[in-house]
């Protein structure tokens, strides 16, 4: 095996100094560092790997012996479940993007529960396998320390809070705000932007107003002397996870849109979108495909038509209103 195959990192995986993805022959590995071995083995041992897999939070993975791609430094290498197809969460509904932010809690809340927590809360860390929310970065967990405020909170602000407040407040074609704002939307910009309606919502004054005006007043400031300030044990940490699943759920948004109609408002007749229905599901008994893309697939209608049959398919369009009603039915109907 050469030295350029040994190395062959994912060019996506480069900024967590725990470890990093890397491919070869044709399969995905995760190489663990040295660096990250107390904090994996209190993953495992703690039964925290256990109860998120078996739950369908956390993608699974084998431990495999294989050779590291950076041997120095390696502990451990494993070898994660793959992924059907990567989505960004600027092209989320907005229910998908709240299914992530509850999965993301739930994920943090039980890890307190094993002596750990989420050092990394991004909403780039979840992606949907088939059908649902699974949180996919392994080296995320990190050891609790008594007494320590949640690290990754702000940033979980940044990448879920704040995109829902403005999506359900403001547009939701803000969502979108992602795209330029990769380390989430900043909570300055996110506390202009949202009405003065919203200074009378407790949750979203604490964790969006209030917390956009403190990073203002210590911006520079030395920032282990305010985390000593903001000291918080184990039911401090528990009761933030509840008050922000709280902010989470009480955040709607009513689908409006012409598209989010097209069962009951398209122009065919009777017979024709039964003749076109028939025609599809002909096409994919004939092609028998592995998987499916449908481009323009308004709420699902013909997208059911694969997945009913086994088929792995990714309905995509361009209208919010579409897109959340299909999700939401695909959700609902545990449909994969």
């Amino acid at each position: 095996m050469t030295e350029k195959t040994q190395n062959n990192r994912h060019p996506a995986s480069f900024r967590d100094p725990s470890g990093f993805l890397f491919n070869r022959d044709g399969r995905l590995y995760r190489q663990i560092n040295q660096s990250y071995s107390a904090d994996y083995e209190r993953l495992m041992d703690s039964g925290l790997y256990a109860a998120l897999a078996a739950r369908g939070d956390l993608l699974p993975y084998e431990e495999r012996q294989v050779a590291p791609a950076s041997s120095e430094i390696a502990y451990k290498v494993i070898e994660p479940e793959l992924l059907e197809f990567i989505s960004y969460p600027y092209e989320w509904s907005f229910s998908e993007w709240k299914d992530a932010a509850l999965t993301t809690l739930r994920v943090h809340r039980t890890a307190i529960e094993h002596g750990m927590v989420l050092k990394d809360a991004s909403a780039f860390n979840i992606q949907f396998h088939r059908g649902r929310p699974v949180w996919i970065d392994t080296l995320s967990f990190e050891l609790l320390k008594e007494g320590e405020p949640w690290i990754a909170y702000r940033q979980f602000c940044q990448h879920f809070l704040a995109p829902l407040a403005l999506m359900a407040l403001v547009d939701i074609e803000l969502g979108k705000l992602m795209r330029t704002h990769i380390d989430g939307v900043p909570l300055t910009l996110a506390s202009r932007l949202l009405p003065r309606s919203t200074w009378l919502r407790f949750t979203l004054l604490i964790h969006i107003h209030w917390h956009a005006s403190a990073q203002r007043r210590y911006a520079g400031a030395d920032t282990s002397e305010r985390r000593r300030k903001r000291s918080m044990n184990v039911n401090s940490l528990l009761g933030l996870v509840d008050n922000l699943e709280g902010a989470i759920r009480r955040l709607e948004w009513k689908p409006q849109s012409p598209w989010a109609d097209y069962e009951q408002t398209h122009a065919y007749s009777d017979a024709d979108w039964q003749a076109k229905r028939r025609l599809v599901d002909e096409f994919l008994s004939q092609k028998g495909p592995s998987s499916v893309w449908d481009l323009g697939a308004n709420v699902g209608t013909f997208s059911r038509l694969a997945s009913e049959r086994g088929i792995p398919t990714i309905a995509f369009d361009f209208d919010p209103g579409a897109v959340e009603l299909n999700y939401l039915r695909s959700r609902d109907e545990a449909d994969a």
